[in-house]
Formats: C-alpha cells, structure tokens, sequence
C-alpha cells in the first residue's frame, strides 16, 4: 500500500506495515495477519512488478493467489514463453533477441542491426534501459551499464524509429474482456511510458486502428489467463502494429483511466480477482465526450547537474492530467498543471536531430503566422529557409559568443526545441536544456511533444484555457 495514500485516507486500509518487499517478510506479515482470521488470498497485481516477483515464492508456500495466476503472470514475463504465445495468436514484436552473454549481446546485433534497445531482464522503470544506434555504444552499454550472464540475460530489441507507443489497460475475469482505455502517447515509443505525456482517447489513430489494438489486447488477455487488470504497450509503425510488452497487474495507467471515463477500475479489478464476473457490472464502452491528456511532472530541478531529456529510463516522479472538449486544449491544461507556462510571444529557439527536421517544418509555419522570431542553429535554420520560413541563426556553444545560451541567459528566447540523439549530440547541447531548466524556460525534446504545444498554442486565443466544472464533461 502506498503510505500516501494511508496518510491522506486513513480508512483505506486497516492496517499499515513498513517492511521490506521480500519474500520472508511477506510470509512473516501473512502469518501475523492470519491470528485474525482465515486468509483467502492475497492481491498482488496492486504494486508495481516487484509484487509480480513474490507470487512464485508465495504460491510455494502455500498461499492462494487472488486473480491471474503464477504461471499466467510467467507466461507474460518470460520473454521466451511470451514469443511463443504471440507467435501462436499471430501478433507481432519488434525483432528481439536474448544475450546471455557479451558474445551473444554481438551476435544480435549482427541480426537486427542498429538501432538498438537494450534492456536488462527484470528491472523497475526502464533502470539502465538504452537505445544505441552504433557499434561503439554497444560495446560502452556492455562495459559500463549491465553485467550479462544467464542469470541476467539482456533483451536486445530492434528499435523503431518514430513509432506511436500506444498503452491499453483491460480487466479480463479468465473469459470476458472490458477494454477500460487506449492511450496513444504524445512522445513516440523510446521514452518510457512513465515520462511520456498521453491522450484517451487517441488524438490520430483512426477508429479502425484503435478497434484493431482493442482486439489483440484482448485476445493475449484470455490467451494468457488474466483475472484482473492488465496493461499492453504497443507500437504502431507505418500502420502495422507491434507488441512491445505486457504486464499482467495494474500499470501507473490505471487512475488516470479511471477518472478519465468516470469507472472505478481498479474496484471492479479488485473484485474480479475475488471471483466476481464482468458481467455482474453492467460495464458499457467507454465514449467519453471529453479528452483527457496525461502528463508527466519532472524532478529535474531539485537535481544540479542532472540532463533533463527523455529516453527509456523513468525519471517522473509524479503525474498530473488536463480535461477538455478537444485534445489541443487538454494538452494546454496538462502543461499549465506540470508547471510549463507556454509563451504567448517573443522568440522560439529550435535545433533538431535530422530526423525530426521535416517533421517539425509546419508546427515552425504555425509559430511564425503566430508571431515568435525563429531562431536555429546552422542545419535546422537551411531545412526552414529552404521551406521558406523566416528564421534567424544562432551559434552553437562550441561555434563561440554570442551563442544560443548567452541568449537564453539575456532573456531573448522564450520557447526551446532540443531533440538530439547520440552521446556526442546529447554532450553538446547539454548546456542548453541545462540553462532553460535553470531558468524555467519550457523546454521540448521530442517533436512529438513540441507538435502538440504548437497546436495548443493556435487554440489558447480560443479559449483553450477556459475553467469548466468537472460535472459538465458528461461520461
């Protein structure tokens, strides 16, 4: 149980223990539990992944799990078992290989080819997560980051470069199946989906594409044996859609759906577990008339020193949510909510990975009809005169004074655009996020991001920010 929880609603639990999630501890705290009475089972889809991890050791010993099994939660956390599953209902997964050794870690990359997420197996929050795009970086991530063996094998995954990451939460209770939420992510697949901003409903995939993910979330929920929650992330690359994992418990998902479609999914959850059927709640699709965006709070600030971009490693430390009748206008609240005052005026600074450099030319269009000064460094200022936008360009640090951070430190940029990829880039433009974090200039590093800032910041004259009661977004 979260003691936050416990401390604000104290009549959530009747008791509260501060013990060390261990297998010996958690037998011990069952054993003083149960000279209060019989013990019908224990929940364990409620706290995160390490909970996950107890349910063998607690099965062993004799106590009865509630909802989804421990072999059923294997089946979802073995990533053998787990391929074979996919394979057998037809789904796909981005090509993967496992490395139980340094030799082997190589010979995948011989496979799949660059780029590369790696990931050690079982971990919390993407720790030591990493996307590699060269050989070099490779063999640094297996010097420096991970000791494989197998015992601790790697997950070595081709990474697909600007894919939408896609969440689906569902109760299963073994037969019947309610979708609760799809979620696309504002921040393409790589960032961890704890960092990432997200939308229910989706804000581009068409209705047969959300209606194809419902169906493959739905199939691998009976297909595994889920009794309770069970949250699947998916990709979606060139209309093709690929299944990046599964977690058969409650995901950090799970309230913001909940307040989202008005349904306490996490109370019928806990109540299927216990042996009651979906059916018994007369639970209807969701269709809310409202979009709700989540986005991620960041504890950059409290940390000297510490870069604040995004990649597959969690770093949030809380989340907060916007409500509103269309999705430019949920996103402006989130960000209000997150502490990120979009500018009205003044001047925009953009650099940007090549990859990003087409894709963001008309969200720089937008700001320029809207009045912001455009500034970039050498390469992304060409890609915008070429498409002939009026912009002014900016020295790199490393290109000497006056450079983009004497600027930022003068007051003269009021938005910043930073995508970057490789060791080498991310060095370079540190000094930039740095600076605009130190002085709460809000700060975009992915185009996906910054995309949806623009399109908020068309409707904010709108009256994107009008207060509305909660009561008046009908479920």
């Amino acid at each position: 149980c979260n003691p936050e929880t416990v401390s604000t609603d104290y009549d959530t639990a009747d008791r509260l223990y501060f013990e060390p999630l261990t297998a010996e501890d958690v037998l011990e705290l069952i054993e003083t539990e149960r000279q209060s009475g019989e013990l019908l089972g224990v929940v364990v889809q409620y706290g995160g992944q390490t909970p996950l991890k107890l349910a063998s050791e607690l099965q062993e010993a004799g106590i009865p799990i509630l909802g989804t099994s421990p072999d059923a939660i294997d089946l979802a956390e073995d990533r053998e078992r787990f391929k074979a599953l996919l394979n057998e209902l037809g789904l796909r997964q981005p090509p993967n290989e496992i490395a139980h050794s340094e030799e082997e870690a190589m010979a995948a990359l011989e496979i799949l080819g660059f780029p590369l997420v790696l990931r050690p197996s079982y971990v919390l929050g993407g720790r030591a997560m990493e996307i590699v795009r060269d050989r070099e970086g490779l063999e640094r991530y297996l010097r420096e980051a991970v000791v494989v063996s197998g015992k601790t094998p790697l997950l070595v995954d081709r990474y697909l470069d600007n894919a939408d990451e896609v969440d689906v939460d569902v109760i299963c209770d073994g037969e019947d199946v309610f979708v609760a939420g799809v979620m696309e992510h504002i921040e393409e697949a790589g960032v961890h989906s704890g960092d990432s901003a997200c939308s229910l409903p989706p804000f581009s995939l068409s209705k047969k594409m959300i209606a194809e993910l419902e169906a493959e979330a739905i199939a691998m929920a009976r297909a595994i044996g889920v009794c309770g929650l069970m949250n699947v992330q998916f990709a979606v690359k060139d209309g093709t859609i690929y299944v990046l994992e599964v977690n058969p418990r409650a995901s950090r998902t799970v309230p913001f759906v909940a307040k989202a479609i008005g349904i306490p999914i996490a109370k019928i959850a806990a109540k299927v577990m216990a042996g009651a059927k979906l059916s018994s709640f007369g639970l209807k699709r969701p269709d809310p008339k409202h979009v709700s965006v989540k986005e991620a709070v960041m504890p950059f600030a409290r940390f000297p020193g510490v870069d604040p971009i995004l990649g597959p490693e969690m770093r949030s430390t809380g989340e907060v949510m916007g409500i509103d009748k269309t999705f430019e206008s949920a996103f402006a609240k989130s960000q209000l909510a997150a502490g990120v005052n979009l500018p009205r005026t003044g001047a925009v600074f953009i650099s940007l990975k090549e990859n990003d450099k087409p894709l963001m030319i008309e969200a720089t269009r937008a700001l320029s009809k809207l009045g912001f000064e455009i500034l970039a460094t050498k390469g992304t200022a060409k890609t915008f005169a070429e498409a002939g936008i009026a912009v002014r360009t900016v020295n790199k640090v490393y290109e000497g004074r006056p450079h983009i951070v004497d600027d930022i430190k003068n007051g003269k940029v009021q938005l910043i655009v930073n995508t970057t990829e490789g060791r080498l880039s991310h060095k370079d433009s540190y000094s930039i996020r740095r600076t605009a974090l130190e002085l709460k200039v809000p700060c975009y590093t992915t185009a996906s991001a910054a995309i949806a800032a623009v399109r908020s910041l068309e409707k904010i004259d709108d009256g994107a920010l009008e207060p509305y009661a909660l009561q008046s977004y009908s479920i």
